[in-house]
């Protein structure tokens, strides 16, 4: 029987803003947190189901090692979920004005996407 798979999370005190404006500065992300902003928790492959498994990967990632998201292990699924509480413990109305001034029909291409495309 393999081991569950278990994922580190910084504290909600350890979360820095310029990490979080790191990970949101990046428009596949941003979309993802409005994604999760909506939805609530979400079986990871459901945040970018044409991406490649690694580009994927890479990106929940980043936005769990930046304090932007929790991942648990639920059987082979990955669950992911904003941590909006943790967020807005830190930094009081963040991701609401963020998110509130983000138009994904008007935002810039993603790494690798031309515009237009």
């Amino acid at each position: 029987m393999a081991a569950a798979r278990t994922y580190v999370h910084p504290e909600t005190r350890d979360i820095a803003l310029p990490r979080v404006l790191f990970a949101l500065s990046e428009p596949l992300r941003l979309e993802m947190v409005r994604r999760l902003a909506a939805e609530g928790e979400v079986d990871s492959i459901e945040l970018g189901p044409d991406l490649p498994r690694s580009t994927l990967t890479h990106h929940t990632s980043l936005l769990r090692e930046l304090g932007v998201v929790f991942v648990r292990a639920e059987g082979r699924k990955c669950m992911i979920r904003l941590r909006g509480e943790d967020l807005d413990e830190r930094f009081p109305g963040l991701i609401d004005t963020v998110l509130a001034g983000y138009d994904p029909d008007h935002a810039p291409a993603a790494h690798g996407e031309e515009a237009g495309e």
